[in-house]
């Protein structure tokens, strides 16, 4: 099979996670010891996510989540909190810096980092390729002697300097007990890949012992104490120079060969190890899960595929491969979501949780506790509507929340914390509008509801119907418990978790809609609950409030949405679809030269993609300058940087011309290309080759090509994916659920043991503690489908353990793919 002869092995990175809070920062010399400060995550010396600014605290809570998927290497994670600078620039306070290695130790939950100071030497990023001999020479007096030949061959990864590209050059040093000799290349101008190829010299005296020696040979102990140090530097002009990284490579690599050519990543400066206090400069609280998935061709995966896929039609549900993971992952979020994203991708999804949620209802004694608790049901029905439900939040909610935050009135109505000059009445009329401009979007939004959605109300409304026949709220209780509780009224409490907004809301907006999300909770069950639930409520205020509203009205408009969304009909289209924002953000955008004597340079510009359209603007809210249909691009590709000479950039090609764009960092540009690739996949026309420079001075810098219109010299990347709509990768969600089956593995076999003691017993053991949290309805079904698991994930740790050995044997430690780290003592 040609893919086990040279297969492709994808390696995917995510990162996930929140920046909760930091705590005692150190105070500001002075009268002002306060001010704003934001925190900001780094890819090495790269910023790809910053929270909003905190103003005045040395406390501040952030509360901001953050997921990307991560596009390149990298050796450090880092957090940094930073002060904001007035006429400046923002000064830094402390970092966190995580070592990649060392990410799945802090994986999954909290933890508190002390901050660390900051130190110019330690902020270093990119990799630098060094060849190395030892040539033997006979001198003008006729002794011998040796000479070092080190050739710097080329840098990559060198970090943005204020956001540019760096102006780098390095130095070469030979350093010994009694000797340091330097040299340096030239400077290259405006690159993070500068090609320097400068070779240089340095004579390396021998022992008098070994004159008389025919065949010289640099002594063991002069070996062990000579080095070569390289040094990358920013050229800063008229400024000081900025360190960029070293690495150190000791002499005696040349013991068993007389050449070493290899690449290095460059390392923080050597500072005599010294110590800093760093107890007063605050501390910082963060969640982060770091993934990394190596993914096999498809056809590795379809063993594991098809068992999981047959889930939904395994009796017991119990019994089935997805609720065996589930079940032993039960308290791990994050397994659940790769068994959602694939069982969606193949349909499957509707009858699964069906027949999850028939088997709760079951288990639920009282109509008014059903689908209230953290179960497999509610966990997957929460992770589909984050998914399905996406497009019908932000078309719902996004408008009202945009406008509730712009205008951010005060709303306060807990006497306790009303400030002071603050109007109860005002604030509670203020809240009132507001409360009511967000229920009247959510029930008049039901012709927007996803189809799956409205299939997953439909069933769960006639099981619950069927399990408590006798009660005429169940009905509304079991739908209302997900689209109320578990999806409008964390969306309005969290917009930013959900892509409604783009930063954590301040503290006054986030009572605001702390206070919004209370009362649609309620306003919500109203429908679906007996009458006098006001009596219900502990704060006085809150009852106050919800007398304001039309009982008997609300009643009647949340049954009818519930109805609406819980009905298989058809539903009628009003036929126009409204425009969406998919993405947007401040971009660099070559100027594509519509004069004649128009300059082609870099201008800022506001990006924003729409279901219709893409467009650039001066600022946000300013009309477009130019405005592309989607239906006319026809290719979305990375650029070479070496088109002009910045990072990150990427372009489009669409009928009339060429776009190029510069994104801030390789997170946005990475999440520009996916956007645009996936929004344009099934344009009529779209290319197959591209170019991946730009045309310059008469030809294609990537093929020498004269002709501005020759066809493309590299075939595009975008493929067409089986389901549009999702963009679900199911290869990379097998390989998920794979490494979640092999690292639960003791639990696996537990499972296991209890479902064969219980067959062999006929009926459950006394001793049940070790195995009285699983869900064991039929102990036979269970473990045969535990037997298959083993061996379909046995049969893939072969193939992972056979790619392994493969990649470590074809990539050579000190090659570009596998540079060598820290100082390189010895030849390997």
């Amino acid at each position: 099979m040609a893919e086990e002869d040279d297969p492709v092995i994808r390696t995917l990175q995510s990162l996930r996670g929140k920046i909760c809070e930091a705590k005692n920062l150190l105070p500001y010399p002075g009268p002002n010891k306060m001010r704003g400060c934001f925190c900001t995550v780094s890819l090495d010396q790269e910023e790809v996510f910053r929270t909003k600014v905190f103003e005045k605290s040395l406390s501040p809570f952030y509360g901001e989540d953050f997921y990307f998927e991560i596009p390149r290497t990298f050796q450090y994670l880092s957090f940094y909190v930073y002060a904001k600078g007035f006429m400046q620039r923002d000064l830094p306070v402390g970092k966190v810096a995580i070592r990649k290695e060392d990410l799945s130790k802090y994986s999954g939950k909290e933890h508190w980092f002390s901050l660390q100071s900051v130190d110019p030497n330690s902020e270093v990023q990119g990799k630098v390729h060094i060849e190395m001999k030892l040539n033997e020479l006979i001198t003008d007096n006729g002794s011998v002697c040796q000479q070092l030949l080190v050739r710097i061959i080329e840098c990559q990864g060198l970090p943005l300097i204020n956001g540019q590209s760096c102006d780098p050059y390095a130095t070469v040093s030979l350093v010994g007990p009694s000797r340091s000799d330097q040299k340096k290349t030239k400077v290259k101008k405006k690159t993070s890949s500068p090609q320097f190829d400068e070779t240089f010299y340095f004579e390396v005296t021998r022992s008098s012992s070994y004159t008389k020696k025919s065949q010289f040979q640099v002594e063991e102990e002069d070996i062990e104490k000579l080095e070569i140090k390289v040094d990358l530097w920013n050229n800063g002009n008229l400024a000081q120079d900025v360190f960029l990284g070293e690495t150190k490579v000791s002499v005696k690599v040349l013991r068993n060969d007389s050449s070493h050519q290899a690449w290095y990543l460059l390392q923080p400066k050597d500072n005599g190890n010294k110590t800093s206090k760093t107890d007063d400069l605050g501390s910082l609280r963060v969640n982060l899960t770091y993934t990394e998935d190596h993914v096999l061709p498809s056809n590795y995966y379809i063993s594991l595929r098809d068992l999981l896929l047959k889930s939904p039609d395994v009796k017991p549900i119990s019994a089935s491969a997805a609720h065996v993971l589930c079940d032993i992952c039960r308290e791990r979020y994050e397994a659940v979501l790769p068994v959602v994203r694939l069982l969606l991708h193949y349909n499957k999804l509707v009858p699964f949780v069906t027949a999850v949620a028939e088997l709760e209802l079951e288990q639920t004694q009282e109509a008014n506790t059903i689908f209230r608790g953290n179960s497999l049901a509610t966990r997957c029905l929460d992770d589909m509507m984050k998914i399905v439900g996406k497009r019908y939040l932000t078309v719902t909610l996004k408008p009202v929340l945009d406008e509730i935050c712009e205008s951010n009135k005060p709303c306060e109505i807990d006497p306790i914390k009303l400030k002071e000059g603050d109007n109860v009445e005002v604030n509670k009329e203020n809240l009132h509008q507001y409360v009511q401009k967000v229920f009247n979007s959510i029930v008049h939004s039901s012709m927007s509801c996803p189809t799956l959605m409205c299939d997953v109300f439909n069933a769960l409304r006639q099981m619950a119907t069927k399990r408590f026949p006798d009660d005429p709220h169940v009905k509304y209780s079991a739908v209302s418990s997900f689209v109320f509780l578990r999806f409008y009224a964390v969306a309005v409490l969290s917009p930013h978790s959900f892509h409604l907004r783009s930063h954590h809301p301040d503290a006054q907006m986030s009572r605001t809609l702390t206070l919004i999300s209370k009362t649609i909770q309620t306003l919500g069950s109203w429908g679906s609950l007996s009458k006098n639930k006001l009596s219900s409520f502990k704060e006085t205020y809150m009852y106050d409030f919800f007398k304001s509203f039309q009982e008997e009205k609300c009643i009647e408009e949340v049954k009818r949405f519930l109805d609406e969304i819980s009905s298989t009909g058809s539903k009628e289209s009003s036929g126009v679809e409204e425009s969406l924002i998919l993405k947007e953000g401040e971009v660099q955008k070559r100027a594509q030269g519509r004069k004649r004597l128009g300059k082609k340079n870099f201008k800022k510009r506001w990006l924003r993609l729409t279901t219709r359209e893409l467009s650039y603007h001066k600022q946000p809210g300013k009309e477009a300058l130019c405005t592309i249909p989607i239906k006319n691009i026809l290719a979305v590709e990375k650029l070479d940087e070496s088109a002009f000479n910045r990072k990150n950039m990427f372009q489009v090609i669409y009928t009339e011309k060429l776009l190029y764009v510069q994104a801030n960092n390789c997170v946005e540009a990475s999440e520009w290309v996916e956007i645009l690739s996936r929004v344009s996949r099934c344009n009529q026309d779209r290319l197959s080759s591209y170019h991946t420079s730009a045309y310059l001075c008469g030809n294609w810098l990537c093929c020498k090509a004269t002709s501005e219109t020759h066809a493309g010299c590299k075939p595009c990347t975008a493929t067409m994916p089986a389901n549009i709509q999702l963009d679900i990768d199911c290869d990379r969600e097998t390989e998920r659920i794979y490494s979640l089956f092999t690292s639960n593995s003791l639990k696996l076999q537990k499972l296991e043991e209890a479902c064969a003691s219980i067959a062999v017993y006929q009926g459950p053991q006394k001793e049940q503690d070790d195995y009285s949290h699983f869900t064991i309805e039929d102990s036979r079904e269970t473990f045969n489908t535990i037997k298959h698991i083993r061996e379909v994930t046995e049969k893939l740790l072969e193939h992972h353990e056979t790619f392994q050995k493969k990649r470590s044997t074809s990539t050579k430690y000190g090659s570009e793919d596998n540079p060598i780290v820290g100082k390189a003592s010895q030849h390997q």
